[in-house]
């Protein structure tokens, strides 16, 4: 399967950059050159960078080829910046060497690169894992290793950068268990899908801040927790698909008010759609496709403002409203849709509609009946 994936918007670098073109422009006199020969920090930069270059074990690109002498800042891919703690202090603030295709590994003293703010890696052929220095990165925002050879399980280190807001690790091979805490980290994108992990979402799912969480093609296990319900304010995509996801929907996903993208195809979620969804005003893509699903289409669902893509084929409903219709792209196949093409033989729906209900909290993943979704502060 082809990998492609948009790069994280450089908005750090954007700033930096611009910060240093201030800075250029605003001082009295032009400032001698700093390079590694005369900047101590400029001096820990060019020994991480000639670490890394020593680890890369092939260069296809010859991305690295002008990675020679004290100039750092002139070595393809870096990005220099004056330090945010003394603007006469250039530092190195910026590495993306994205889609070099290099392969090798990471050398513990990437540590040293303290002033980076943006580390961009991904489509390489980068194997084993992160190393244990990550944590000395404090001012690192955007971390992208995807589309790697990453291995091992979920990298622990990504917890301790106190400053981080973009994590994408997808398109790896790690396993293993994600740790509960990466949903306490004050994240605005999240990417773990195409890896090789194992876990139950849990309960403090909805505390994450992001705007985008990517769980596609992963191994979890039980539901989505009520707790998603408290992501209202900042959610705008959540992908599920083809993750193992059982239960019900949750109501609270209803009150999701900012969300544009909801993708929970491919599972095995029961029930019917919930008619608090009617409240997400903003939801431009649906997509419940290829689950156990069942009942009637909520109107509600259908009359939403936004929504310009909805597909709920290989399920079982049985009715939707004719509103559904006029939605622009719709896909209601294989469904038990009395008088719509491409539906179930018959037998098949009878069969199901002969199962025994679904019990939403079978895996213990709805609590006490929800409380009154937040209300959209007024101003």
């Amino acid at each position: 399967m082809t990998r492609k994936k948009p790069s994280p918007a450089p908005v750090v670098l954007a700033l930096l950059l611009l910060s240093s073109a201030v800075a250029a422009v605003s001082g009295q006199s032009p400032a001698p050159k700093q390079t590694a020969a005369n900047n101590p920090r400029l001096q820990k930069a060019y020994v991480a960078l000639q670490a890394l270059k020593r680890a890369i074990t092939d260069d296809p690109k010859n991305l690295t080829k002008n990675w020679c002498g004290p100039d750092v800042c002139a070595y393809f891919g870096v990005f220099c910046a004056p330090s945010l703690d003394d603007p006469h202090v250039l530092t190195v603030a910026g590495l993306d060497l994205n889609h070099g295709d290099l392969a090798g590994t990471f050398p513990e003293e990437l540590g040293l690169l303290t002033d980076l703010a943006l580390l961009h890696l991904n489509s390489n052929r980068f194997a084993g894992g992160l190393p244990e220095s990550l944590p000395k990165l404090h001012l690192l925002h955007e971390l992208d290793v995807s589309n790697n050879r990453l291995s091992g399980g979920f990298p622990q280190h990504i917890l301790c950068l106190p400053n981080v807001k973009y994590v994408d690790i997808r398109f790896n091979n790690l396993c293993g268990p994600v740790p509960s805490a990466i949903f306490d980290k004050n994240l605005d994108a999240l990417f773990l899908n195409d890896n090789h992990f194992d876990f139950e979402l849990p309960e403090n799912f909805g505390n994450s801040p992001a705007s985008v969480v990517v769980l596609a093609n992963l191994r979890l296990r039980g539901c989505i927790p009520q707790s998603v319900g408290k992501m209202a304010g900042t959610l705008n995509e959540l992908v599920v698909l083809n993750s193992g996801v059982r239960s019900c929907i949750p109501q609270e996903v209803g009150w999701l008010r900012e969300l544009t993208v909801l993708d929970l195809s491919f599972n095995q979620i029961q029930g019917m759609l919930p008619e608090s969804m009617a409240g997400m005003h903003k939801l431009e893509q649906l997509d419940v496709a290829h689950n156990d699903l069942w009942g009637h289409i909520p109107e509600g669902i259908c009359a939403l403002p936004s929504l310009k893509n909805f597909t709920y084929s290989y399920n079982f409903f049985c009715s939707e409203p004719q509103r559904c219709l006029d939605i622009r792209r719709i896909d209601d196949r294989q469904n038990c849709i009395a008088g719509r093409p491409d539906q179930r033989p018959g037998d098949q729906c009878l069969a199901f509609l002969h199962r025994p209900p679904p019990h939403c909290d079978e895996h213990g993943c709805f609590g006490p009946p929800p409380q009154k979704p937040p209300q959209k502060p007024h101003y």
